[in-house]
């Protein structure tokens, strides 16, 4: 999301001792190990995650570049394409010309798309930024992105809605023409707007200096996506921009990983790049996402050290003419471990059938609770499912996303919606909900997907 010209930011690695979110209750299971790879986008599938890449549309027609696109990652993110200042640079007048070259160019090679970004300070044409009107405003960014999601819709798997809102250094949000005119309501506004435009699309929140789990600015987007949660403003995954030092990740780094999924929330590796590209630190770095089971995938901000945004610190996997670099092999050796995306644990290899589930509380107060789910499909593929289970002590679902869930007595029917009904063999999915207890909150002891009963 890097422009060329942006000055680099100064990022603290520090490392803290932090308390592991509690898990209730899970049907645990180990994964079978994933099968050698030899390309960082097909070593990544086999934990059924992606490795993906920020692509300009001016490079395509270098062919050095576009072979190593094509070879190496199943995701693109336009670097600057889909930015507001490309897409609407004058109100109600939109180019979609650039996006769509490489939107094109990731569906002739099979690959996915994240959009980004939507909703950003930065990048911003100077019409929207002189807005004072509320109403205006309003109206202005509503109608942007209903326009641009509509245009790509069926095409993105998941939208950055809203880019950068807090201040560093602080859980508050920054000033900008949407906080200054709009004030904090601003974000659930575009997150509500982006459901309505595109129900199928992933909604993520992506910002930069939030790997660090003690850090102000990481603890106001924590309570953020917590209250968005608890209240259904529909957030589907965070975005962790990890612009490393040399040194790499911050030790607290899977904390902060893991406490965000433990919200309902998958969490994404979306502008990785470290500094000298050492290999320890890469390989670090995709050992925190694969180590966590909602740690979606990885992109790293560029494919060659010359297409960076920060080409002095030489921070991506190739050279300058499109070498492999030691922190290559290291990367593709890490994406091989870890657990499956969604799922993890002790099973059968897929295909043996019957399902494995992941229950885990990661918070409690007094009445309520708030639960993840994550199941995968250990049998023939389906193109929709439903997850049973009873609850022992008279707990009571009162809200939940990413899936339609019902309750009759002590026995729970989860149901997909319509972008994640879907399963192939070893295929997972994921949802969460809010639920009251009262005296003890035991985790239910068995589950069944579409009747067959899971194993661990």
């Amino acid at each position: 999301m890097k422009p060329s010209l942006r000055p680099r930011r100064v990022r603290a690695l520090v490392s803290v001792l932090s308390a592991a979110v509690a898990v209730v209750g899970a049907a645990v299971l180990v994964p079978s190990p994933a099968r050698a790879a030899t390309t960082l986008g097909a070593q990544a599938a086999a934990s059924g995650r992606y490795f993906g890449t920020a692509v300009a549309a001016g490079r395509l027609g270098d062919s050095t570049y576009s072979t190593i696109l094509d070879r190496e990652f199943n995701m693109i993110t336009p670097e600057n394409e889909m930015k507001w200042d490309t897409t609407e640079p004058s109100r109600g007048s939109f180019n979609f010309g650039p996006a769509d070259q490489i939107v094109n160019h990731a569906q002739a090679h099979g690959q996915r798309l994240r959009g980004h970004t939507l909703v950003w300070h930065n990048q911003l044409p100077g019409w929207v930024g002189s807005i004072t009107d509320a109403n205006t405003l309003r109206s202005v960014m509503d109608n942007h992105i209903t326009t641009e999601m509509t245009h790509f819709k069926g095409k993105i798997y998941a939208w950055d809605v809203v880019n950068e809102a807090f201040a560093d250094g602080s859980t508050q949000h920054r000033g900008s023409v949407f906080q200054n005119v709009l004030g904090n309501g601003f974000i659930e506004e575009a997150f509500r707007t982006a459901r309505a435009a595109d129900p199928s699309a992933k909604l993520c929140y992506n910002d930069y200096n939030i790997e660090n789990w003690s850090d102000a600015k990481t603890q106001g987007v924590y309570a953020m996506v917590r209250d968005f949660k608890s209240r259904g403003v529909p957030i589907d995954c965070v975005g962790f921009q990890s612009h490393f030092g040399s040194g790499g990740p911050p030790a607290s780094f899977p904390t902060t990983l893991s406490n965000f999924a433990a919200l309902g929330v998958d969490v994404q590796l979306t502008e990785l790049d470290i500094a000298t590209a050492p290999s320890t630190a890469y390989s670090t770095t995709v050992k925190d996402c694969v180590n966590v089971s909602r740690c979606a995938g990885i992109t790293v901000w560029g494919i060659r050290d010359s297409d960076s945004w920060r080409s002095g610190d030489n921070p991506l996997l190739f050279d300058g003419g499109g070498n492999k670099k030691p922190a290559y092999d290291a990367v593709l050796s890490a994406l091989g471990g870890g657990v499956p995306y969604g799922g993890g644990g002790s099973s059968p290899p897929p295909g043996d059938g019957g399902c494995s589930v992941t229950y885990t509380v990661g918070s409690q107060w007094s009445g309520g609770f708030g639960a993840n789910v994550s199941v995968t499909n250990l049998g023939d593929p389906v193109s929709s499912w439903t997850l049973t289970w009873s609850f022992g002590a008279g707990q009571q679902v009162t809200q939940a996303w990413n899936a339609t869930v019902t309750q009759s007595g002590s026995n729970v029917t989860a149901k997909n919606v319509s972008y994640n009904g879907s399963l192939g063999t070893g295929g997972s999915a994921s949802f969460g909900f809010n639920g009251s207890w009262n005296g003890s909150n035991p985790a239910p002891a068995t589950f069944a997907l579409n009747g067959t009963a899971c194993t661990g």
